[in-house]
């Protein structure tokens, strides 16, 4: 049986709601956050300058996409773990490492598309 709530238009009013409530405390809770925010706004119109056709626009953008989304990850793990309590566990300490690990993970895979298409837009 379906649980009564929004449906529809309202539900999807609601989590568009919801997922500004998220971004907006990232911005204000995570240094990280924005300066990686502040850096793909940076590195976005960029990728049209740089990257050769449209597939390889889009690689650029999508790399800058998964740093913000990794971050944002992270910051919920460790809002959920810091919630269950400060003492230290070392499953709650797996869960922060993990999540840290996807935003080096998404670093380094940014890194690597914009160094290398940097270089080769630099060479010409």
């Amino acid at each position: 049986m379906n649980k009564p709530g929004k449906r529809g238009l309202t539900r999807l009013l609601a989590a568009t709601r919801h997922s500004r409530d998220g971004l907006v405390s990232a911005w204000r809770s995570e240094e990280a956050f924005r300066t990686e925010a502040v850096l793909a706004l940076a590195f976005l119109p960029l990728a049209f300058a740089v990257g050769d056709g449209l597939a390889h626009q889009l690689v650029l953008v999508v790399c800058c996409a998964l740093v913000i989304l990794a971050e944002i990850l992270n910051t919920a793990i460790e809002s959920v773990v810091d919630r269950i309590g400060p003492e230290h566990d070392p499953l709650s300490g797996q869960a922060k490492d993990l999540g840290s690990a996807a935003v080096l993970v998404s670093l380094l895979l940014f890194a690597l598309a914009w160094g290398l298409s940097l270089w080769q837009w630099w060479q010409g």
